[in-house]
């Protein structure tokens, strides 16, 4: 059955509505009316009998004092109970609105006015007493089974804090000026070390270590990892500002600009259809021995006519299109993509090591020797590396990413392992094990379901809950990576090996070991129960065969985001690693990474055939035989490099492998680069000996203030009363 093209565009997040409503599990659903009922209660006890959107702005901000002052009080139930009126405002308190687009306008105007309070760093206090309550975690863990009721106050907590910062984090063209400056401080706020000497994002990054140590289980993860996605994202920035960042940095070296916009370019490609499944090919070879098909004589193929096929996918004998001229590509259109550079997308691109080894061989062969590593000689050598050597001299700045990498350095790789595990837990693919974690503290209700219904909306809500957490895991990866291979390459890399080293490449290649189509067309949710429109319309009543239809989506967005992040993460890690390239070719990637191709959207496609395209190589003669329409589909959309010999395995690269080995060089390189630049107790007693003479005389020796007193009693003492041996000195040991 032919796959349609998916109208997916690639973002760094969904629309705000969307984001919104995924923080919430349906099972959370009766809590909204809880949190209206004890505004309007506390509301009517300070004596406001008006509405709230009918309060003028000085009105508003004295209730919100108010609230923020009955947030410190001792007793825990009514600190509760001011934190849920809190919660309502910033949900845009809902029951005085009639539509979506109301309660979105309230709870923007109600998220800015609670941040102007000062309502963020008291719940961040509030956050940090619940994270230490030893009792709560004690009680959990003795706990069988825990429940949505365990983690009360804490989702109450973070619901908010996540509310102020998806809210202000998205900016709208209609927003005040006061607005746009409480986006710039807030922004600047989480991501400089003003909480306990440390970034927002590391206490919640602590949150999910102590979870998967076991130590908390009552955590509500999925409102963590949600809210820890949005803060990276708030405070180092998204794809977009990312691709700015990569241009001014190419300016500020003096570096060619790039050849284009890798978003842009993208976005602008089409989708191709899969190659043909194991039936297909065998109805194929019975048409063929049935006579069906007429001979014709072979014709030379102009090779410009290959750059410009539109559809790489398509049979490569041009004899079907007789047999059944009816029979296209609907998704593959005929006219020309404006992007193209002779039908292909990208601009070539070279290394620096490519050049050197090309004019190395060069000169080998052509002359005779080599100039080994000499890099001063400008003929035949590419450019002099005094650029490298200047920015390796640069000192760090203080920029939102170096302040986190500085932060999570310590305990980077609890944290990597951390991510992984409940990527495992959330994973479609993963088999319920007594000794895994539970990720479900948040979703399942106090009280099991005793009917059918109830049964299959606790399904949905698990499995949506479970595609919410891959989601923001996938996304939070895939930026830190971004984020600290712009930064500096040897951040990138330490990320890299600890995902590496924590089994990261076999866990996403299990992930896509199953019906990939099925995962993205998944209809995991429930429209009516979705926020804000459950909060705004009348509940319709639930059946069985209104929970089995879904939605009409012809895919849904968080699982083909998610695909396409995780297909990013793994390119990023095996890139020019010929270890973990090694490692691709032993997982037998290379058959689930086909069944992928099967999804009809391009930048997931281009991923895929990233992937595929560095281990083609080491595939063999045969497999890329028996593949030529894949191979097509590589060069047409993926980037070509010099000497890039991936289509027929003659590579230097397809050398005996030793993983060990070439990670443990990369881990030397890394505590090199870490101790030089972030070791401030650097042990003396192990630091080399400067031996050369100029070196030692030219140091500038500290002496105490009364040397010169006494410099000639200890000229006498230490050098003319001693006997020197002269001729012991000038003979050789």
């Amino acid at each position: 059955m032919e796959s349609p093209n998916l109208e997916f565009e690639y973002g760094d997040t969904d629309t705000l509505t969307a984001e919104l409503s995924e923080l919430y599990s349906y099972t959370e659903e009766p809590e909204f009316a809880l949190n209206r009922d004890y505004f309007e209660e506390d509301f009517k006890t300070h004596g406001i009998w008006r509405r709230w959107t009918e309060l003028s702005v000085e009105e508003q901000r004295a209730y919100v004092m108010r609230l923020l002052d009955a947030l410190e009080v001792t007793d825990r139930d009514k600190r509760l109970k001011v934190a849920r009126a809190i919660l309502y405002l910033a949900q845009g308190v809902f029951d005085e609105c009639d539509t979506e687009v109301d309660v979105l306008h309230w709870s923007r105007h109600n998220v800015f006015l609670l941040y102007d309070m000062g309502i963020f760093t008291a719940l961040l206090e509030l956050l940090s007493m619940e994270i230490d309550n030893s009792q709560a975690c004690s009680s959990a863990v003795r706990k069988p089974a825990i429940s949505l009721a365990d983690s009360t106050e804490l989702r109450v907590l973070l619901s908010i804090m996540y509310l102020m910062v998806e809210t202000i984090r998205v900016q709208t063209e209609d927003d005040r000026p006061e607005w746009k400056i409480a986006h710039e401080s807030f922004k600047n706020e989480l991501g400089s070390p003003l909480y306990n000497g440390e970034p927002f994002a590391l206490l919640l990054f602590t949150m999910v270590t102590k979870f998967c140590s076991m130590n908390a289980p009552h955590f509500p993860m999925k409102k963590v990892l949600l809210l820890l996605w949005k803060t990276i994202l708030f405070t180092l920035g998204g794809f977009e500002e990312l691709q700015e960042m990569k241009v001014r940095g190419r300016e500020r070296l003096n570096l060619p600009p790039l050849p284009e916009d890798s978003i842009k370019v993208v976005r602008a490609m089409r989708a191709a259809s899969p190659p043909a499944s194991a039936m297909e090919l065998i109805e194929q070879q019975q048409q063929q021995k049935r006579g069906r098909r007429s001979r014709r004589p072979l014709v030379k193929q102009d090779s410009l006519d290959t750059y410009n096929e539109r559809d790489p996918f398509k049979n490569d004998d041009a004899r079907d299109e007789e047999d059944d001229p009816e029979d296209t590509d609907s998704g593959i259109e005929g006219e020309v993509d404006p992007l193209d550079r002779d039908g292909l997308p990208w601009a070539p691109k070279v290394r620096e090591k490519d050049i050197e080894h090309f004019l190395e061989t060069s000169r080998n062969k052509f002359i005779g020797f080599t100039l080994g590593n000499d890099t001063e000689t400008l003929v035949g050598l590419p450019r002099p590396i005094h650029e490298s050597v200047k920015t390796l001299k640069q000192v760090s700045e203080e920029t939102p990413v170096e302040i986190l990498y500085l932060g999570m350095l310590p305990n980077l790789s609890q944290y990597v392992i951390a991510l992984l595990k409940l990527l495992l837990a959330a994973a479609p693919t993963s088999k319920a094990k007594t000794d895994s974690i539970n990720i479900l503290a948040d979703v399942l209700p106090e009280e099991m379901p005793i009917t059918v219904l109830q049964s299959m909306k606790l399904g949905i809500d698990v499995n949506r809950h479970k595609e919410i957490i891959v989601k923001a895991i996938s996304a939070l990866l895939l930026l830190l990576l971004k984020h600290f291979k712009l930064n500096h390459i040897y951040q990138f890399e330490i990320v890299s090996q600890h995902l590496v080293f924590a089994n990261c490449i076999p866990l996403i290649l299990k992930f896509f070991n199953q019906n990939i189509m099925s995962y993205i067309s998944a209809k995991n949710s429930i429209c009516v129960l979705d926020f804000p429109h459950c909060a705004v319309h009348e509940m319709p009543e639930l059946t069985a065969e209104s929970l089995e239809a879904g939605d009409s989506n012809q895919f849904c967005w968080r699982n083909l985001f998610s695909c396409i992040n995780l297909l990013r993460i793994l390119n990023k890690l095996t890139k020019w690693k010929h270890s973990r390239t090694m490692m691709l070719v032993v997982f037998k990637s290379a058959p689930i990474l086909k069944r992928a191709l099967k999804v009809k959207q391009a930048m997931m496609q281009l991923y895929v055939l990233k992937l595929l395209k560095i281990q083609t190589k080491y595939l063999g003669r045969q497999w890329r035989k028996s593949n030529m329409k894949t191979m097509s589909a590589i060069y047409q959309k993926v980037r070509h490099r010099l000497n890039d010999d991936w289509a027929y395995g003659n590579d230097i690269d397809a050398r005996p492998w030793d993983f060990q080995a070439e990670e443990c060089a990369l881990r030397e390189s890394i505590e090199k680069f870490n101790s030089r630049r972030y070791d401030k107790n650097k042990n003396w007693d192990f630091t080399p000996v400067d031996n050369c003479l100029q070196s030692v005389l030219g140091q500038r020796v500290e002496l105490p203030e009364d040397f010169h007193y006494s410099y000639e009693m200890w000229l006498e003492r230490e050098v003319f009363s001693q006997p020197i041996q002269w001729e012991g000195l000038l003979q050789n040991p």
